[in-house]
């Protein structure tokens, strides 16, 4: 009964432009599906992301999605690209005429298709049935079947709840959301014997009431590794972006007994943007979270370790061994270690901004207010690639976009596809000499003012939104002395160490540091935190696999 119920809240999607045969598809599935699974029928791909994303915010699973190929506006390999980034475990069905079967075969490059149906696909008992059934087998038994779902209760404007919905959100895990004005809301916090003055309630997937509870907790109680299974490995990767889960995948595959530790998503900066269209292999762009999301899969297929919420405080070197402490005291010790700390978000100054960060001002894309942005005027700061993509991303849902820029163009800093999209979307505008002098709320944001920096002319603006992208620094304070990093923090390596054609000092080796190697030897470093690197996903990934091979080598000498 427990697993009819769960089957009868998951949904089968289906997408036709074309009404009559969108009802033929919805009543064929009715048939066969509708007492276990609910049907839900959309006309058009934005009609079908907007259910998608509401789905989502509500908690619901989705097993199947079929679309039609010719469909205005945004054809059904479009949409289902798209559609990866709010479900990326349904299975994919592309409905097609004869004529498309070649576009049918290249998606199932571009979307991982899992199956296309040519159209007419009478009889349903022989053509569409035996094909669902099979997909539907296969869903039920991944990773994304049903499983009971955290609950979350909050505030809106609750700085505190939306750190912990990015955080599950991030991490894949399944949540409602509810807000603490609505009925149901009310109904959790009087069964959890709360008043809604501490923000948020979460329910655990048990019946688990936790309030306000940190990172650490919350990823142990929904199911998150949070502890390594040994005392000792091969390889310790200290951070979850694009250079470490590289180094994850590679490390673990060529059988490295590797354990990766993030302390707070896996993904990085990268795994928050809303599209990265210049990353190869992918021609029509992927989002940061589908792309973590393959990336974490495939490093856990082949053994590797992964450790969430656990903040690391400290590298120590033992003889052989490398030592890598916790915030909570623990450690764990490893042969060789890759430091992929990435870098995080610079914070803007400037008067009001940091008590409303998380209630209407956010680092990063903070995807998961993003649904909240619909119909409003939305601001972006910053002129990199990141502001752009979040920019793009904002602008389908939102009124307008503001782009506010320090410098004088974008060219200096973003990428020219991107500010060739910027320019042709009509609701984004960008200010360019402009910076935020003050934000103004009371309990959220409501106003800011803006300067422009030529004329030095104040502007007073309406705003609710605000999301800023002003430039990176490293996370690498807790490396103390150990470690040698340049003026700003970022990590020295290799070359950068022998400038003068002499090791570094303390350098004990008859051989100079490996191109990725550090002043310690047999650690690493891979990606944004290293001094001089490119800051580019492409790059961070290959040199979390370049660190591997290193690592092979520094064992083979040791």
């Amino acid at each position: 009964m427990a697993q009819a119920a769960e089957a009868a809240r998951t949904v089968i999607m289906t997408v036709d432009d074309d009404p009559g045969v969108s009802r033929a598809v919805a009543r064929d599935l009715r048939r066969r599906y509708g007492e276990s699974y609910r049907i839900v029928r959309a006309e058009s791909g934005e009609s079908a992301l907007d259910a998608l994303r509401e789905l989502k915010l509500r908690g619901d699973l989705v097993a199947v999605i079929l679309a039609d190929y010719r469909m205005p506006l945004m054809n059904g390999i479009e949409f289902l690209e798209q559609a990866l980034d709010v479900y990326p475990g349904a299975r994919r069905v592309l409905l097609t005429a004869y004529a498309d079967t070649s576009a049918a075969i290249d998606a199932i490059n571009v979307v991982d298709l899992d199956h296309y149906l040519l159209k007419p696909w009478d009889p349903p008992e022989e053509k569409l049935y035996p094909v669902l059934d099979d997909l539907l087998d296969a869903w039920r038994t991944s990773d994304y079947r049903p499983v009971p779902s955290t609950k979350v209760v909050g505030h809106r404007w609750s700085a505190r709840s939306s750190q912990v919905r990015e955080f599950l959100a991030r991490n894949q895990v399944p949540y409602r959301w509810y807000s603490a004005d609505e009925p149901e809301g009310r109904r959790l916090l009087a069964a959890a014997g709360q008043d809604a003055q501490r923000l948020p309630l979460v329910v655990t997937p048990d019946g688990t009431p936790l309030i306000e509870p940190e990172a650490p907790e919350l990823a142990a109680r929904v199911g998150l590794a949070t502890t390594p299974t040994a005392d000792f490995y091969d390889l310790v990767v200290i951070g979850g972006g694009p250079a470490g889960l590289g180094a994850a995948v590679y490390g673990a595959s060529e059988g490295l007994r590797t354990v990766l530790v993030e302390r707070s998503a896996t993904g990085g900066q990268a795994g928050q943007s809303s599209r990265i269209e210049n990353y190869l292999g992918f021609p029509d762009g992927v989002s940061g979270a589908q792309l973590t999301d393959r990336a974490r899969r495939q490093a856990a297929k082949f053994g590797a370790e992964i450790l969430t919420a656990r903040e690391v405080t400290g590298l120590e070197i033992n003889g052989a061994a490398r030592t890598v402490r916790f915030s909570d005291g623990s450690a764990v010790a490893a042969h060789s270690v890759i430091l992929a700390t990435g870098v995080s978000y610079r914070q803007l100054l400037a008067p009001g901004l940091e008590d409303l960060t998380g209630c209407g001002v956010y680092y990063g894309s903070a995807l998961t207010e993003a649904p909240a942005c619909q119909g409003h005027d939305v601001y972006v700061v910053g002129g990199a690639n990141s502001a752009g993509q979040a920019a793009m991303y904002l602008s389908r849902g939102a009124k307008s976009v503001t782009l506010l820029v320090r410098g004088p163009s974008l060219s200096a800093s973003m990428s020219y596809y991107l500010i060739q999209q910027i320019s042709e979307t009509h609701n984004i505008s960008v200010r360019t000499g402009t910076v935020v002098e003050a934000a103004h709320g009371a309990g959220h944001l409501e106003k800011l003012t803006l300067r422009d920096m030529a004329t030095g002319q104040r502007e007073l603006v309406d705003a609710q939104w605000m999301f800023v992208f002003i430039g990176a620094a490293p996370l690498t304070d807790w490396l103390g002395g150990t470690v040698l990093r340049d003026e700003r923090g970022f990590i020295l390596a290799g070359p950068d160490l022998t400038p003068d054609g002499r090791p570094p000092a303390g350098w004990e080796l008859d051989r100079p540091p490996y191109h990725l190697e550090t002043n310690v030897p047999g650690v690493f470093v891979a990606g944004d935190a290293r001094a001089e690197s490119a800051k580019r996903v492409a790059s961070a990934v290959g040199e979390g696999a370049m660190a591997v091979m290193l690592v092979h080598r520094y064992l083979e000498q040791s």
